[in-house]
């Protein structure tokens, strides 16, 4: 039977109440600010820096094989949420995506688990700033001792810099999401920008063949090592998903999201696999452990001199607090989307969007002060930063494991064809649909997600606990992991929300019941 291409392509603003909600956040984001938000989230130079060194003490050179394994697994993953962005453009993509693929609970449970997650991540993102500025400026190192973050000088001194800088952060989330967008697409330019120039510059300054990237040289068996070392390219690859959070504030999101999550994906997996090559090739010494323990930062400063280095340091500063604001902006959107499903507590005040700015203030501050209450825990011991770095990448490999999971189900029983609920965007052209190659690359995200999830979680003592051999570091991302579900099960039983979603129609009345 022929399908007529609608004359008239329904608007942005009509396509959202077909899902049973009205436009309240400011639609007024493009491509670029689309493709922006994924790509800071992603921040290729927030998180290359920041896991670095540590890829390169458990792996070797050879950790850097790792980055485009985990980036092939990630794509996978990516190609799947650009077929759900495309018809579903709804802000709190993992929680409205795996709710209406699966049930009204799990969905509920995939979207706690996601927003917690984000949250944990904005505070990582923060922390970073320790890898950088006391390399830039040994005064940036406000409370004395070594600056290491795995020290606990460096520690402290890291949750300090980390509180400011969500302070900054979360009065920009709160003002206008016109002038979000523009200072998200200036970061993102520069970092762009700086990326190209360290590649450029390392790789003109290089030391060593490319043969070196064959040598594990880390800690323990070579299997074990890159196991470890696939850490990094796995806490940098994570967040593309932000351009389908945006889907509520974007122009022609049916469209432009799908596009945006891969290119974003795509450019920063480039961008980060050259600059892990070019700094292994221009390291001054493999051997002198310097590079296992000052990371990037010891690279530049020492190959390109010092006010060349820090300079290009100061951009990666930039780089980290763009980072930090899309993260928040995207864990904002996730608690809001819920939020307006009545699915949280304090519903009422967390759905209010402010009609002058288009911002949700509420989702704002709460995001913003429970990042800097996980802040804290680096006053406690400096092995709380891997822990809480390890953490919130689980977390978020599990929420997007809740929503290919469902997925496969759904192509597997011939529920979904990637067409449904509109085969059209909102300028009439077709949707981005992976066809008969939905299936395998479905199955194939779902298992990666979920071994890597294992691997990232999996207590090894050298990893977490490697300065006092502590079990609550060691054991920390399963226990934090179960206080989440048990959380979370102790909310729906004491309250049992019936979520919005079934009052307007959008998912069968049997799954709203299990609210």
């Amino acid at each position: 039977m022929a399908v007529t291409v609608p004359s008239a392509p329904p608007t942005d603003e009509s396509a959202l109440q077909t899902f049973g909600y009205r436009q309240e956040l400011h639609r007024s984001m493009g491509r670029y600010a689309s493709f922006a938000a994924g790509f800071s989230f992603i921040s290729v130079l927030t998180t290359v820096f920041q896991f670095f060194a540590f890829g390169y003490a458990f792996g070797g050179p050879a950790f850097f094989w790792t980055w485009p394994v985990v980036l092939a697994g990630q794509i996978l993953v990516a190609l799947n949420f650009a077929e759900l962005a495309a018809r579903y453009p709804i802000s709190g993509s993992i929680y409205q995506w795996s709710t209406r693929l699966s049930t009204a609970t799990f969905g509920w449970f995939a979207g706690w688990i996601m927003i917690l997650g984000q949250i944990v991540v904005i505070a990582a993102a923060a922390l970073a700033l320790q890898v950088v500025l006391p390399a830039i400026w040994p005064g940036f190192q406000l409370v004395g001792g070594d600056p290491a973050p795995t020290t606990a000088t460096g520690a402290a001194n890291a949750a300090i810099l980390g509180l400011v800088l969500l302070a900054l952060t979360t009065i920009v989330n709160v003002v206008d999401n016109r002038v979000l967008s523009r200072v998200n697409g200036i970061g993102v330019t520069a970092e762009i920008v700086g990326a190209v120039l360290i590649v450029v510059l390392l790789l003109t300054h290089a030391e060593h063949g490319p043969g070196i990237t064959l040598s594990t040289g880390g800690q323990g068996g070579a299997i074990g090592a890159l196991l470890v070392g696939s850490f990094t390219a796995a806490y940098v690859l994570i967040g593309f998903d932000s351009a389908g959070e945006l889907s509520e504030e974007t122009r022609n999101p049916r469209r432009v999201a799908p596009r945006t999550i891969l290119t974003a994906l795509t450019a920063a997996g480039l961008l980060g696999g050259l600059i892990l090559f070019a700094g292994l090739l221009a390291a001054p010494s493999l051997t002198d452990g310097r590079l296992a323990t000052e990371g990037l930062s010891y690279v530049l400063t020492s190959r390109l001199g010092d006010w060349v280095g820090k300079l290009l340091l100061a951009d990666v500063v930039l780089a980290i607090t763009v980072a930090t604001l899309a993260i928040q902006t995207a864990a904002t959107r996730m608690l809001f989307s819920m939020a307006r499903d009545g699915a949280m507590p304090l519903s009422g005040v967390l759905s209010r969007v402010s009609p002058r700015t288009g911002m949700p203030t509420g989702p704002a501050l709460v995001t913003g002060v429970a990042a800097a209450a996980i802040l804290l825990l680096n006053f406690a011991s400096p092995e709380a930063f891997l822990a809480i770095g390890t953490t919130c990448i689980v977390l978020l490999y599990l929420a997007y494991a809740m929503v290919t999971g469902p997925l496969l189900l759904q192509r597997l029983r011939g529920g979904w064809r990637g067409g449904a609920p509109a085969g059209f965007a909102e300028d009439g052209s077709p949707l981005f649909s992976m066809g008969r190659w939905g299936l395998p690359v479905n199955a194939l995200a779902f298992c990666y997600g979920l071994a890597m999830a294992v691997n990232l979680a999996w207590p090894r003592a050298e990893v977490y606990a490697p300065i006092t051999g502590h079990w609550f570091f060691q054991w920390f991302t399963l226990l934090f992991l179960a206080a989440v579900v048990a959380l979370g099960a102790l909310y729906r039983r004491l309250r049992r929300p019936v979520a919005r979603l079934a009052q307007a129609g959008q998912i069968p009345v049997g799954n709203a019941g299990q609210a």
